[in-house]
């Protein structure tokens, strides 16, 4: 019994979640990071380096229904209440917990020599994220209890949970077919650090009258809790043989450079004008898979029991003076519905992620920040146009466990020379419709410098927020001029 009740603690205490939108980042051409979201990205790069752990920094954090503010406001309300009215029956199971961060380890580019056409780039990145769905009917019945729910059925569907710590390396190409369209393609390795997952959950628990007792209280349950990497870090703690601090830092780092759960992934994009002034962009990134099978440990809850709490038949129960009532009760609930563990190896796909966007180029055209008379789009003739600005839409779908999920961006953007260019957007998810973000790219020399931010309204009451996002990094680019 005891694990039964860790396990429901485990899973009720996963309050986070994962997957981050850019699209401030996507389609910004003076940044090689946006290579990342769309790998057939139009552009003038000759080469680029980023600079190690700066190159690519990102964080974000969401909720979906309530913020801090709901809850901690000096309102003169009582905190019992607002936990009640806000989250408890203010939430449904559709409303979510997420956050994400990614560090760039590495991440290199250059032009083919033989082949100009050709774009290719490397590296590595580190990222991690969560997701949770709020479990409705199980938070009513954790913070009501069942005392005065006859007949309801709490469901363990609405349990949904998942969160990874991993490595990626990738490659890629991207390939300019012509002055309308580029294509790309980049190839991943993921290398699985931490991962946990509770998704496929069912059954329920209702209470009701009794034939024996005045209740009988019924499960009905097909739950799991798959994690990996968790269990040797458990063990670690539990050895005094070990330094715990080196222990641990040991066995994620191995398991950060290919010794632990291994994946494969593939991202695809294209660019394509329209006219010399509207160009059509799309791609999807990470269709791949996760293959746990390095310290994979999970957790099942399968079967089904109906008890109606200690039966003690008088006389007959004083022939035994020694039983013990409740643990016979224990017993038959572990017997009714087993608790099992297991270090069987499971399968996860990544969170698949969609990208599209239609731009509209106006204003004084200028020339781009390539070669001047060996355009590789039109050999011989003078580099590609950029004109100072630009419109358009943007939208942004992510497979999740409830379905896919989505946001439209709509953005203005604007060139200062070949020294910055600014982008503001406003987006629509179901975080919040007020999204206003702004970004800037700036180069000084060979040296790029990027800072974006989103939800900026936020900022005027950060405890009401319920998304905020932060990406920033630092480049050195060459675009191959003439001078």
């Amino acid at each position: 019994m005891n694990r039964l009740l860790v396990f429901i603690l485990v899973l009720i205490g996963t309050w986070h979640g994962y997957a981050q939108q850019k699209q401030l980042l996507y389609d910004l051409r003076s940044v090689p990071q946006a290579l990342l979201l769309n790998p057939g990205m139009q552009h003038d790069f000759q080469w680029y380096a980023g600079i190690p752990m700066l190159s690519g920094v990102s964080v974000y954090g969401g909720s979906s229904g309530i913020a801090v503010n709901d809850l901690f406001a000096s309102d003169g309300l009582d905190f019992t209440t607002k936990i009640r009215d806000n989250a408890v029956y203010g939430l449904n199971k559709r409303d979510e917990f997420s956050s994400t961060y990614q560090i760039e380890i590495f991440n290199l580019g250059w032009r083919g020599r033989n082949r100009p056409q050709n774009f290719y780039s490397l590296g590595l990145y580190h990222e991690g994220g969560f997701v949770l769905y709020w479990p409705q009917d199980l938070a009513i019945l954790a913070f009501e209890g069942n005392a005065d729910q006859l007949g309801r059925r709490f469901n363990f569907e609405h349990l949904k949970t998942r969160g990874d710590f991993l490595n990626v390396f990738h490659i890629g190409l991207n390939r300019t077919i012509n002055e309308q369209l580029s294509v790309g393609v980049r190839g991943k390795l993921y290398s699985g650090i931490l991962s946990y997952s509770s998704i496929g959950n069912s059954g329920y628990f209702v209470t009701d009258e009794g034939q024996n007792n005045l209740r009988a209280n019924s499960i009905v349950a097909d739950m799991s809790l798959r994690t990996s990497g968790w269990d040797r870090i458990q063990e670690v703690l539990n050895d005094d043989s070990i330094d715990d601090m080196a222990g641990i830092r040991q066995h994620l780092v191995k398991r950060a450079f290919l010794g632990g759960d291994l994946g494969v992934g593939l991202d695809l994009g294209f660019s394509y004008n329209l006219d010399p002034q509207t160009t059509l962009t799309g791609s999807i990134l990470d269709i791949g898979l996760m293959y746990h099978a390095g310290d994979p440990y999970s957790y099942t809850l399968e079967g089904s029991a109906t008890v109606e709490g200690l039966e003690v038949i008088l006389p007959d129960a004083l022939i035994d003076p020694d039983a013990d009532f409740w643990q016979n009760l224990v017993d038959d609930v572990e017997g009714f519905v087993p608790f099992d563990d297991n270090r069987n190896a499971y399968l996860t796909f990544r969170p698949t992620q969609l990208y599209a966007s239609l731009r509209y180029d106006y204003g004084q055209p200028q020339d781009g920040m390539g070669s001047c008379d060996c355009d590789y789009r039109n050999p011989g003739k003078k580099a590609a146009v950029y004109y100072r600005n630009a419109i358009g839409g943007q939208l942004y779908m992510i497979n999740r466990p409830r379905g896919p999920q989505a946001a439209l961006t709509a953005f203005y953007q604007r060139r200062f020379g070949n020294a910055m260019t600014l982008k503001a957007t406003y987006t629509a998810s179901k975080f919040t419709y007020t999204n206003i973000g702004l970004g800037f790219s700036a180069q000084a020399g060979p040296l790029n410098f990027y800072l974006m931010a989103d939800n900026l309204l936020a900022l005027r009451d950060v405890s009401g927020a319920q998304y905020a996002s932060l990406q920033l990094g630092l480049n050195i680019i060459s675009w191959g001029r003439n001078n």
